[in-house]
Parts: structure tokens; sequence; C-alpha cells
């Protein structure tokens, strides 16, 4: 059993930038791919980036391409978020989420095993 905990959300104007970080615990976090989503006031929750468990490939979704960046650090067992240029329209909770042995590509939320429980981020000046 994965357990994930999303930090580093918060209140930022438009343009500028955070980094989220989840920290995995409770299993080999190595072998998990890696997403984040996110869930905007009355929409469903989408799909924002993915990192495989292995070689660090990554694929983000359109709206964030340029703009946010995911990583991950293996031996710290936590995956980060850079997000740059940030705009209203990205205010949301932001979700991570592992699968293991999945392939990059997985963009929908039954394909991923475990939550964590989501940090606030909102842009506003």
């Amino acid at each position: 059993q994965v357990q994930l905990v999303e930090s580093g959300g918060g209140l930022v104007q438009p343009g500028g930038s955070l980094r989220l970080s989840c920290a995995a615990s409770g299993g080999t976090f190595r072998r998990y791919t890696m997403g984040w989503f996110r869930r905007a006031p009355g929409k469903e929750r989408e799909f924002v980036a993915a990192i495989s468990w292995i070689g660090g490939r990554t694929y983000s979704a359109d709206s964030v391409l340029g703009r946010f960046t995911i990583s991950r650090d293996n031996a710290k067992n936590t995956v980060y978020l850079q997000m740059n240029s940030l705009k209203p329209e990205d205010t949301a909770v932001y979700y991570c989420a592992a699968n293991e042995f999945g392939s990059v590509g997985r963009t929908e939320e039954h394909e991923y095993d475990y939550w964590g429980q989501g940090t606030q981020v909102t842009i506003s000046s």
C-alpha cells in the first residue's frame, strides 16, 4: 500500500510560480509511474503530467506544456510539479497518483492505483 502526501500549494498571482511536491511511502517508489491531476471548481478531475517509473520519460497535457515540468527524485521518494507562468485557469486542487510499472501515457484516473489527498492551488491577483 502506497501513501501519497502532496504539499506546496498556495495562493499565487498570475504569472507566478509554484513547486508542488508529493512524498510517497509504503512502497517501492522507483517501480511507480507518477502522475499529477487537478480538479478545478465545478469541473471533473483532469490529467496534468506524468513521469515514468523507468527512464524518466514525461508526458504533459497540452494545457500545461511548456509551463509545467514534472520530475522525480527516487532517493527522496518524491515527485515534483514545477509550475511557471501560472494562469487563473490553473486554479484547482492538485493530486498526485501512482501506478505500478505503468506507462507514462496513462492519462485516465482509473489507470492509477493510489492517490493523495490533494493540495489547493489558487491563482489570483
